[in-house]
């Protein structure tokens, strides 16, 4: 095997696993609209996809579970097909989850996630259950530490969803998630969101067609293979790097 994915073993397979394993990656995506341009399920393949990777790249410490394929999604309800779970409900999934794996002597955890939001009920629940189910709890959006490469290819003062970053890691990771003759520019609707965002003295929820019409921000029609390739590969340094140094591998 070149990587421990639990949805593709046999129990006497995980067993055998199990004696090198020192870490359970648990990907956490989302079922919500992506604009006209990419699936519904884009999160959760995403979380998939960059978990397999990072598996392969730490194997044999790691062992990646079943994805959990929705999340908390309340701010795209308003589009067809967006499916939503409360906070509560995902942090419960995660709970039975971790609990599980602890009875088969697994004691670490990352939650790796392709959904920003998911990351503040995921940081409640990474500290409710490192605490109740005394276990070690990490979790990580899984693009964050691909500074470099977002810096040098991301021109869009607004983006982060379905936009030349997301659209492009599709591109290299899943390109099946992607329609390229459908792709747009986010179309900005002006509104008391943009009093609302990361960085702002007041932080709030609001409804993602307060501030785009096509459900979209940033420009999906810049991005490329090429760029979702240093993206993606960056974050997968960043990440093998530090789970090594938590796992003194």
């Amino acid at each position: 095997m070149e990587s421990y994915r639990l949805t593709e073993m046999t129990w006497p397979e995980v067993q055998e696993a199990l004696k090198t394993v020192k870490l359970a990656i648990i990907p956490v995506g989302a079922h919500e609209q992506h604009g006209p341009h990419m699936n519904e399920s884009c999160d959760a393949v995403l979380a998939t996809e960059v978990s397999n990777r990072l598996a392969q790249r730490l194997f044999p410490h790691v062992l990646v579970t079943p994805t959990v394929n929705m999340g908390v999604s309340i701010h795209h309800i308003n589009f067809p097909g967006t499916i939503t779970l409360r906070p509560e409900t995902l942090i419960n999934v995660l709970r039975d989850m971790v609990w599980s794996l602890k009875k088969h002597g697994i004691e670490k955890f990352l939650f790796l996630n392709s959904h920003g939001g998911n990351q503040s009920t995921l940081s409640v629940a990474c500290t409710t259950l490192t605490h109740e189910l005394e276990v070690e709890i990490f979790y990580a959006k899984s693009t964050a530490a691909a500074k470099n490469a977002m810096k040098e290819h991301i021109s869009s003062t607004l983006f982060g969803h379905s936009c030349e970053r997301e659209v492009s890691e599709a591109l290299y990771l899943a390109p099946q998630l992607v329609r390229p003759d459908r792709l747009e520019k986010g179309d900005i609707v002006e509104g008391k969101w943009r009093n609302l965002r990361p960085g702002n003295a007041l932080q709030g929820t609001y409804q993602y067609e307060e501030m785009t019409a096509n459900g979209c921000i940033g420009d999906a029609t810049k991005a490329s293979y090429e760029i979702g390739q240093q993206v993606v590969e960056e974050a997968l340094d960043g990440l093998e790097s530090s789970i090594r140094r938590m796992l003194d591998l």
